[in-house]
Parts: C-alpha cells; sequence; structure tokens
C-alpha cells in the first residue's frame, strides 16, 4: 500500500480517486497532479512503479496538504475569532458561519427525542 504524505492510498482505486483521500485533494487538483505527472488516470494505484511514486510525492510537495493545511485554517479561525469578527462569534458559538438559516429545524436533523415528542403533540392536538 504506498504511502504518500502520511496517507496510505487505496490500492484498488484509480490514481485520482486515491489522491483525494489526501486532507486537501479534490477531484479538480488530483487530475492536475495526475496530467503533471504524465500517469494514465484509469490506472489503479497497485501498479504504480516506485518512480511514479516519487514523482507523484515530488509534485505534492508543491502544496499545503494534511497538517499543514489544518493549522492554517485552525489559526484562520482562531484569528476571527480573536479579532472578534461575525464569523469568529459564529464560530466560537458553533453556529453556521455561512449565511445558514437557524431559525427552524428539518425533521431529518431531529433526534429521536424530538421527533417523538413532535409526533405526540400532532396527535393529541396540543
Amino acid at each position: 500500500m504506498p504511502r504518500l504524505v502520511g496517507i496510505d492510498l487505496p490500492e484498488n482505486k484509480a490514481v485520482p480517486i486515491a489522491l483525494q483521500k489526501i486532507y486537501g485533494i479534490g477531484k479538480t487538483r488530483a487530475n492536475q497532479i495526475v496530467k503533471k505527472v504524465k500517469l494514465d488516470p484509469t490506472s489503479k494505484v497497485k501498479d504504480l512503479k516506485p518512480a511514479e511514486i516519487t514523482e507523484l510525492t515530488n509534485a505534492l510537495s508543491e502544496y499545503i496538504l494534511e497538517g499543514d493545511l489544518k493549522k492554517m485554517v485552525r489559526d484562520n479561525i482562531m484569528r476571527m475569532r480573536s479579532t472578534g469578527t461575525y464569523r469568529g462569534l459564529r464560530h466560537s458559538m458553533g453556529l453556521p458561519v455561512r449565511g445558514q438559516h437557524t431559525r427552524t429545524k428539518t425533521v431529518g436533523s431531529m433526534t429521536k427525542e424530538m421527533r417523538t415528542k413532535m409526533e405526540t403533540s400532532v396527535s393529541t392536538g396540543k
């Protein structure tokens, strides 16, 4: 099982799909990396040669990934919280940050207790 940037890649997946297991790599960036390294996008991870794995590692070293990226995001959130911005306050209260509604809950997000209370109150007419 090849290990890139501290992550074990699944062997039976195509290379672009397997690269998406790394934090900070999505579909577009995975396809860009595969094209840059000149690999076949349909090839499986288990079929990669050691030279190709080395090229992938070199290509990945150009990006901020995994722990460094998580630290950067955490630092940005802490900076917003310390300066008292609206987004920082929403982060500190554990509320949605990007404008999502919070006034009503949808049925899918209710707990079993809340759902049974609601169903009993509707059936009793309260």
